[in-house]
């Protein structure tokens, strides 16, 4: 199975690790490959480039900016969108790797 490779985006890169290690445990559980990563909005498009990004998520302190996104990686048709608040708040891994993967398909 190829491993599918999910990025997080949020204002620093910070908020989104703890997020991250639910994500990697829950994608465990589910026997999924994915390589689940959070990077700074300011270094996600360039992050995108470099890693072959198959879907980008958003923290939901950087969703202003989903247009920006949406636009910027049409062409690569690579989907975006946002991490719901609630979800985010909880860290509920189980639930932001299934958003990650729906939006795979």
């Amino acid at each position: 199975m190829m491993s599918k490779k999910i990025m997080l985006a949020c204002a620093a890169g910070m908020s989104t690790s703890l997020l991250v290690t639910k994500m990697q445990k829950a994608a465990e559980e589910k026997g999924l490959n994915a390589e689940i990563f959070a990077v700074p909005v300011s270094e996600a498009i360039q992050n995108v480039e470099e890693k072959n990004v198959d879907v980008v998520l958003l923290g939901p302190q950087v969703r202003y900016m989903l247009h920006q996104f949406e636009q910027d990686l049409e062409s690569k048709s690579i989907p975006v969108d946002v991490i719901p608040m609630t979800d985010y708040g909880m860290m509920d891994g189980m639930k932001v790797l299934s958003l990650a993967e729906n939006l795979m398909e």
